[in-house]
């Protein structure tokens, strides 16, 4: 019995769209009709804004070759022409190319539905960086009324997953930029995340290029910067002031029992008096000294 095999983006656009009926999504026009190039728009709601022109040449080389092996997915407009719902890059390659005509699938969809399935489209290449993630992610909530658990299901990824992408958004423009540029990976970036200071967090993200830092040894500065940043102005004086005072304490003791005297105090104000001795006979005199004391 064979084994239906899954599909390698997961799921289907039919599971990823609420709202829009399986038979809907599936109607479409021969999936080799061959469309003008010329009357093809470009889409209106493109989440991608950045294409990589040694890419698209590349690719174009390849059409010339092979042709366009994934058709383009577009919706039939009322004046005869085609907006693109899907297919950007190939579009544009095949324009590079010399191609008058391309094959593409012709869906019924209204703007919600196209702008869902141009965002769910983009979002499962695999050349995306985090920040383009992210952009999609807050696109599909805000533009398309969802909620974080609806995009968790819609996308097929773990509710933390989408909140950790959707935080990327609170870095600062220096740092958002680093990672499209790939300066940064999305460990360094969550890392950076944590820190609640934009400027600390822009401070140790030039430290960590500057470096060349590790996730690893971005994670272990941040938590040096946060265990120094959590103590309070106030105690650290307080405390200051009480190891003066034990000092002068310690001095007083160290004269009367002869001996190094020593106070041993932890964090939370607990310790214990040390008062050293060399032998037995010492001891002992400091054991008459304390009698004398207690009497």
């Amino acid at each position: 019995m064979n084994t239906p095999k899954k599909s390698p983006l997961g799921r289907g656009l039919g599971a990823l769209i609420e709202g829009v009926e399986k038979e809907v999504l599936e109607k479409k026009v021969e999936a080799n009709l061959q469309i003008d190039i010329n009357s093809i728009d470009g889409n209106p709601f493109q989440p991608r804004t950045r294409f990589d022109a040694q890419s698209l040449e590349e690719l174009a080389s390849s059409i010339r070759q092979v042709g366009i092996v994934q058709p383009l997915t577009v919706r039939e407009m009322e004046d005869g022409r085609y907006q693109l719902i899907a297919g950007e890059r190939r579009l544009r390659a095949a324009r590079m190319a010399g191609l008058t005509h391309v094959p593409a699938y012709v869906r019924t969809a209204d703007d919600t539905a196209m702008l869902e399935m141009a965002l769910v489209e983009n979002i499962q290449r695999e050349d995306l960086d985090a920040m383009e993630v992210a952009i999609t992610y807050q696109r599909l909530i805000e533009e398309c009324s969802l909620t974080q658990e609806q995009l968790s299901d819609r996308v097929g990824k773990q509710r933390s997953t989408v909140a950790n992408y959707l935080r990327l958004l609170r870095l600062p423009a220096e740092i958002q930029l680093g990672i499209r540029n790939r300066a940064l990976t999305m460990g360094h970036a969550r890392t950076l995340v944590n820190i609640e200071d934009p400027t600390k967090q822009i401070n140790i993200f030039y430290h960590v290029i500057q470096e060349d830092l590790s996730v690893r040894a971005t994670e272990d500065l941040v938590r040096h910067f946060q265990s120094e940043a959590v103590k309070d102005p106030a105690r650290e004086e307080k405390r200051k002031k009480l190891n003066s005072e034990y000092g002068e304490l310690a001095g007083q003791l160290s004269k009367l029992f002869a001996s190094e005297v020593q106070f041993r105090i932890n964090e939370k104000g607990r310790g214990k008096i040390v008062i050293p001795f060399s032998d037995s006979d010492e001891m002992e005199r400091i054991i008459a000294l304390l009698d004398k004391l207690n009497r």
